[in-house]
């Protein structure tokens, strides 16, 4: 099942030419509306089919991860999703394609979310009426939060999944990208605020802290404070040493951590900009558009 949301490439007619179904997708485009109507068109072939591979469009499955998947959801009816190792195709072409590789890298074993590349329940995804095809980002932690209210759990296996294709060359696509992941943050503590979970409310106040009011009062006060208030900037630094600690204990070397931590603390200045974007649209009743950080192939 391919699904395409409006590209100019080729795609659809290669993937005809292959034998898919397609289903051509019209404005307005977020990956979640994607997902569930190629869902959607998957069980009007296939009414009994139990379980579901999303893959996204940059992305190569594994071998043996449709196995690995389907094993551990049949075994365990409390499982609504399972996901594995994704790993960045070319690591080593920037360190943006880099962060994505670490940040991939997670433990095996219970997690509270999955990315968008994962093996899902259909029976579960249908109890939650799947991803909210209105949201531009962060749907899978809201949809596996959705799922995790209802009792089901979500597995990370020790398994190779997939190859993801970053391709982020340049520091615009990856400010581009953590810009949209503060305004997932906000959007998604804001839907779930009245829940029992707190979804993403410590996210939310961290952003809003070290990247918002910090660099605000810093440079705003630093006139009447005589350049005192700049001295605000120092928790940068100490904020940067407590991230790089804690991922050297997860087993990253010295340069990974080092690496890690440094866009940690960069990265709260894009991230404040998005939650502020969620608010000021939320505010002027304005719908959210897409942020999208890849520039579209030629």
């Amino acid at each position: 099942m391919y699904v395409d949301s409006g590209s100019s490439d080729g795609s659809l007619e290669h993937a005809q030419t292959w034998g898919a179904a397609v289903v051509a997708l019209e404005r307005p485009f977020t990956a979640a509306r994607a997902r569930n109507a190629g869902l959607e068109r998957l069980r009007a072939m296939n009414p009994e089919i139990p379980f579901v591979q999303f893959l996204d469009g940059d992305c190569e499955l594994r071998p043996g991860w449709l196995h690995a998947g389907a094993t551990a959801l049949a075994r365990d009816s409390g499982l609504a999703v399972v996901c594995g190792r994704l790993r960045e195709r070319f690591p080593e072409a920037s360190i943006y394609n880099r962060l994505c590789d670490l940040e991939w890298d997670r433990p095996a074993g219970p997690a509270e979310s999955s990315g968008g590349i994962a093996m899902m329940r259909i029976a579960a995804f249908a109890e939650v009426k799947g991803f909210r095809p209105d949201l531009i980002a962060g749907e899978e932690p809201d949809l596996c939060f959705r799922l995790r209210q209802r009792g089901y759990r979500v597995l990370r296996l020790d398994a190779e999944m997939a190859l993801h294709d970053a391709a982020m060359l340049r520091f615009g696509q990856w400010w581009r990208r953590v810009r949209r992941g503060g305004h997932a943050y906000a959007e998604g503590a804001a839907r779930h605020r009245h829940e029992p979970g707190r979804f993403w409310q410590r996210e939310n106040r961290s952003i809003a802290f070290w990247g918002l009011a910090v660099p605000i009062l810093a440079i705003g006060l630093s006139i009447p404070t005589v350049g005192l208030s700049l001295a605000l900037l120092a928790g940068y630094p100490a904020l940067g040493w407590r991230t790089y600690r804690a991922s050297r204990k997860q087993g990253r070397s010295p340069a990974d951590a080092r690496l890690y931590a440094q866009f940690c603390v960069l990265g709260k200045l894009p991230e404040g900009l998005g939650l502020a974007e969620y608010w000021l649209r939320r505010l002027a009743r304005s719908p959210s558009a897409i942020i999208e950080h890849k520039a579209p192939k030629r």
